[in-house]
């Protein structure tokens, strides 16, 4: 299958990330803009083969001539000064996930090249940016600012794009804007920009490039110019299938690391701000945008996301659902202020949010009602609003909603869900196997049935007195049995007589017999209490 035309990805590398990290942390995010001179070569080191191999370095050890994959000790023979860190893959990840984020402020499509790299589809993102060059140059300059090097390259395909961005020659760095130059390349150029790139720009396995180093093929342009067949029977078809995904042959996907969603506003600031109240506003009028949209679908939303990007890079993200579909802006912006009242010691400002984002990631169809004569109709009554605000402040796992299941077992009859999670409610007596009339069910149904011993006059009879929680009662009034068979389908034998008991001080339980007078010895339990 081939890759649709038009696509455009934009691969972004980071080399220096481990030592980058350490650089950050040590001199602050700027520390590229006037780096500490008399600091010695850094390098990471990490076991290999139970061995210390240099696994990351920074320019200056670069410089020295040493190499990833040397042994610590060969290294600090070659340069006796340098400075050996740790790896640490974890935060090395973290920090990659850290400045994805920051890239979602480009295109929602972002996702992990690990362990040091980001794959962006930006097709059709990059008019809003002035065009690919002026896109690619500001991310690439912004991260330099941050305390990054970095290199990059637009390409049609995403295999294309990650070759030119990690080994194409670039131009250093550009006293313009103080970053690596990027590279970009349309569709009809992908082959020549390719072809002098090394094997490993395919993304190839170590001992595929050993086998086809032995055979004197080093470059893509070898593989490109020697018939395919040959080379399928001798290496398999793997080789051949990153050759066709890079030239665009055959279609590749990334996996963004966020769904994209289904609706999406936002609004880029000219000065940064810092006030709740500031960001209310704007949300409220995102809000307007985003229920235009919505209505002109038929749609509502039940899960809002809220992204708030900082002008130093880090991102604030939060969110709220609904009980059903929603598409009125004031109560969207009621549900925010709730949202960011609750978060209001966990968010940090910092210098300020430059960039807004509100997005529906779950939508529904909505109906709205007809209003009265009174011209009081609404589409959210006020059970809804209430749910929603409630878990607006609360957190969504803390306002559940019972839902029926496909079982006639009191216990299984029903489970809670987060409210907000959950199908738009429905009239329970419109689902199937639910009549208008159900038999009448306890106020307050135990999780599990608890056991109590039970004296009956006759066999099949209800109790004349039970002894529950060690407290006898004495049984004045029965109703009953309603008999509840076990589940066919999941071969249970069980049966269960239940009575409605109501003892002399007017307290009412519903207890049920477990078992059938002739086999075992019948046991009692209760599973509720009535009011």
């Amino acid at each position: 299958m081939q890759a649709e035309p038009g696509q455009r990805y934009l691969s972004i590398s980071l080399p220096r990330l481990a030592t980058d990290r350490i650089a950050r942390l040590r001199h602050g995010q700027a520390w590229r803009l006037a780096a500490p001179p008399d600091a010695p070569p850094l390098v990471i080191a990490g076991r290999r083969s139970n061995t210390l191999r240099v696994t990351a370095l920074d320019e200056k050890a670069d410089a020295a001539g040493l190499a990833c994959g040397m042994g610590l000790a060969d290294a600090r023979a070659i340069m006796p000064v340098i400075e050996a860190i740790q790896e640490d893959a974890q935060a090395d990840g973290i920090l990659l996930e850290a400045v994805a984020d920051w890239c979602d402020r480009y295109t929602p499509l972002v996702a992990l090249d690990r362990p040091d790299g980001l794959i962006l589809d930006i097709t059709g993102c990059a008019r809003l940016f002035g065009g690919e060059t002026s896109m690619l140059g500001e991310i690439l300059s912004r991260l330099f600012h941050q305390g990054f090097a970095a290199t990059g390259a637009v390409a049609p395909t995403p295999g294309a794009a990650f070759a030119l961005s990690r080994f194409k020659p670039l131009q250093g760095l550009n006293a313009a804007n103080h970053c690596a130059s990027g590279l970009i390349v349309s569709a009809d150029n992908v082959p020549g920009a390719i072809a002098p790139l090394p094997l490993a720009a395919l993304r190839l396995d170590g001992e595929m490039l050993s086998a086809l180093a032995r055979l004197g093929l080093r470059s893509i342009g070898q593989i490109m110019a020697r018939p395919r067949a040959p080379l399928a029977r001798r290496f398999g078809k793997g080789l051949l299938l990153r050759l066709d995904r890079a030239l665009g042959s055959v279609e590749e996907a990334i996996s963004p690391r966020l769904p994209a969603p289904l609706r999406m506003v936002e609004r880029r600031l000219a000065e940064a701000i810092t006030r709740t109240e500031d960001i209310e506003t704007l949300v409220e009028r995102l809000a307007a945008g985003l229920c235009q949209a919505m209505e002109r679908r038929g749609e509502g939303a039940r899960i809002l996301d809220l992204a708030l990007f900082r002008v130093d890079g880090a991102v604030t993200r939060t969110g709220v659902g609904t009980s059903r579909p929603l598409r009125d802006p004031q109560a969207i912006a009621r549900l925010f202020h709730e949202r960011l009242a609750a978060l209001h010691d966990d968010m940090d400002a910092g210098c300020g949010f430059d960039l807004i984002r509100l997005a529906a990631s779950s939508c529904e169809p909505l109906e709205l009602a007809e209003p009265s004569f009174l011209g009081t109709g609404t589409n959210i009554d006020a059970t809804a609003s209430l749910t929603d605000k409630l878990a607006a402040r609360l957190g969504g796992h803390s306002v559940l909603r019972a839902r029926f299941n496909d079982s006639h077992l009191p216990e299984n009859a029903e489970t809670l869900h987060p409210a907000c999670e959950e199908p738009a409610a429905r009239d329970a007596a419109a689902l199937p196997g639910h009549s208008a009339l159900p038999p009448e069910r306890p106020l307050r149904l135990f999780a599990r049935p608890e056991a109590v011993e039970a004296l009956a006059q006759v066999p099949d009879g209800p109790p004349v007195r039970f002894r529950w929680r060690r407290v006898l009662h004495d049984v004045v009034r029965a109703e009953g049995p309603e008999r509840i068979a076990g589940e066919w389908w999941r071969n249970s034998t069980m049966t269960r007589d239940y009575y409605r008991i109501e003892d002399g001080n007017g307290r009412r339980f519903w207890l049920f017999r477990e078992g059938l007078y002739g086999a075992d010895a019948p046991r009692w339990f209760v599973h509720g209490l009535f009011a």
